[in-house]
């Protein structure tokens, strides 16, 4: 008696005249794990790896942390300004401090902290026992106050600090002077008393108009000579050519 085979489990190939039986047991491949058939067991599933490390053992990864742009506060651009009429300038005026400016700096009862004091290229000056305090830019009474706040921060208990220009940086005069160069500046100085100092005009020079800049401008503005026109520390002045 014959058994009944599936017509999936039975395939017959005859070779060479002998049959050759190939049993496919394609149900077995549909089955489920044998896990799942027995009670109490369950099917198999991958563990959570510990600690957010992946599942094959890799270590974790950092996320990207995110990071605070740094700012940095722009320069002013200097802008252009006209050139005033007469100054005089003062200790107490609000000056703009530069590079060859000398200041007089007094600490009450510390002589050894109080004297002359220059301020160098780099636009500071060096005070005993804080070290290095900017001053091109900025006003004397900024510069005193600066002080006064470093030596209360664990030098003097309640410092009193006091501060003047003992002398201004110098001017520049060229062109058409018979001796252009650079000299020191005297407060209420005019450009015609400069132009004296510097030996006159030459006789090419244009008597009418000049050319300055001052240590802001970008560029120097050209600027009717009367005798009025005052100067500034640090100014530039180019006298130019008359054109007949």
């Amino acid at each position: 008696m014959r058994l009944p085979l599936s017509y999936a489990a039975r395939m017959t190939r005859l070779v060479g005249g002998s049959a050759l039986w190939i049993g496919v047991a394609c149900s077995a491949i549909a089955q489920p794990s044998p896990n799942s058939l027995v009670p109490g067991i369950q099917p198999y599933a991958p563990r959570a790896a510990p600690n957010g490390a992946s599942a094959h053992g890799a270590p974790p990864v950092d996320e990207p942390t995110a990071t605070r742009a740094v700012t940095v506060a722009p320069e002013t651009t200097p802008t252009t300004r006209s050139v005033q009429g007469p100054t005089r300038l003062s200790p107490d005026a609000d000056y703009v401090l530069g590079p060859g400016d000398k200041l007089r700096i007094t600490v009450f009862g510390e002589d050894n902290l109080s004297g002359e004091f220059n301020i160098g290229g780099n636009g500071r000056l060096s005070f005993p026992l804080i070290g290095d305090v900017p001053a091109s830019g900025h006003s004397v009474a900024a510069v005193a106050q600066a002080i006064t706040a470093a030596l209360k921060d664990g030098y003097i208990k309640d410092p009193r600090v006091s501060a003047e220009v003992l002398t201004f940086r110098p001017y520049y005069l060229f062109g058409e002077v018979n001796k252009p160069g650079e000299y020191p500046y005297e407060n209420g100085l005019s450009v015609l008393n400069a132009v004296a100092t510097a030996g006159g005009f030459t006789y090419r020079a244009n008597k009418k108009f000049v050319f300055m800049k001052r240590v802001r401008d970008i560029k120097e503005l050209r600027v009717r000579l009367t005798p009025e026109l005052t100067l500034l520390p640090g100014d530039t002045v180019r006298i130019g050519e008359r054109l007949f």
